[in-house]
């Protein structure tokens, strides 16, 4: 028979805690990569595998906080904990490819499509694989428009969020482009959602392998919550992304400049003919 499947189970609490992960781990991954353009003595494989961390477990975060609250009335629902585990890598590897293509690669239109859909392909992967970790008395069904569709929200979601982090440089409008990628995350998700059903089996009492929501995925989701709040550490005390400015390339230059004029007046000081009674001056007057 057809099972009572609610997607809401503790009301809006779900929904705007997943939301809030999203936001936090796409406006983290964002000032990463900017991070990497603003300046290019950087560090920039360590921003941008922060920045790939940052997403890929905002994304894993968001999808098992809103999980949380999936619930199908006439059975319990339980999760194998190395699927869990493994949707979590694949969220980070697969984002990771898609933020180290821009980040190295460059900001062409091209690239942004390219890395988009890798990007993309990974968030829908994270999310159908992190589905296929649930054990229930059933069989869970997806109706094929509700996937595509939801792929194709993902995609178009990360090439926007790409696209925002290689063109918007200050804070203010970086958190307006992490609010917006929290959105289309968050609505990726339950439009996968919307295409789930579940056929539940006659037999009833059946035993399945597998850890309770609770049991599993509370104490899985604190690792991920404390790196975020590490990495919002990192980049908040960062000063070149609290000034928001590309270093002055004017400063080192100006600094030469300085440096050449005051060595060239030395030397005309050397080599200027002596005045008859006139002291050497010292080097460094």
């Amino acid at each position: 028979m057809d099972g009572t499947v609610d997607g809401f189970r503790y009301g809006a609490v779900t929904p705007v805690a997943a939301y809030l992960m999203a936001c936090l781990g796409g406006a983290l991954g964002l000032r990463c990569i900017v991070r990497t353009l603003l300046d290019a003595r950087s560090f920039r494989a360590g921003w941008l595998a922060l920045g790939a961390a940052s997403i890929g477990c905002g994304i894993w975060t968001m999808h098992f906080i809103a999980m949380i609250g999936f619930h199908v009335e006439e059975t319990r629902i339980r999760y194998d904990a190395a699927t869990t585990v493994l949707s979590l890598v694949v969220a980070v590897a697969v984002v990771g490819v898609g933020v180290f293509i821009v980040g190295l690669r460059g900001t062409s239109g091209v690239t942004l499509v390219v890395a988009g859909a890798v990007t993309g392909l990974g968030v829908a992967g994270m999310h159908y694989l992190g589905m296929a970790a649930m054990r229930l008395n059933g069989e869970v069904g997806y109706d094929p428009v509700g996937v595509a569709l939801s792929v194709l929200i993902a995609i178009g979601a990360a090439t926007a969020a790409l696209w925002s982090a290689v063109t918007i440089r200050g804070f203010l409008t970086s958190l307006g482009a992490s609010l917006v990628m929290g959105v289309a995350v968050s609505g990726m998700h339950y439009t996968g959602m919307a295409a789930v059903s579940v056929h539940v089996h006659d037999m009833t009492g059946g035993t399945w392998e597998g850890d309770s929501p609770t049991s599993l995925l509370l104490p899985m989701l604190l690792g991920p919550v404390v790196f975020l709040l590490l990495a919002g550490v990192v980049v908040m005390f960062d000063p070149l992304l609290v000034l928001g400015e590309r270093p002055s390339a004017s400063q080192p230059d100006a600094q030469h400049a300085n440096s050449t004029a005051g060595s060239a007046l030395r030397g005309v000081r050397r080599h200027r003919p002596r005045v008859h009674g006139e002291q050497p001056a010292a080097d460094g007057s």
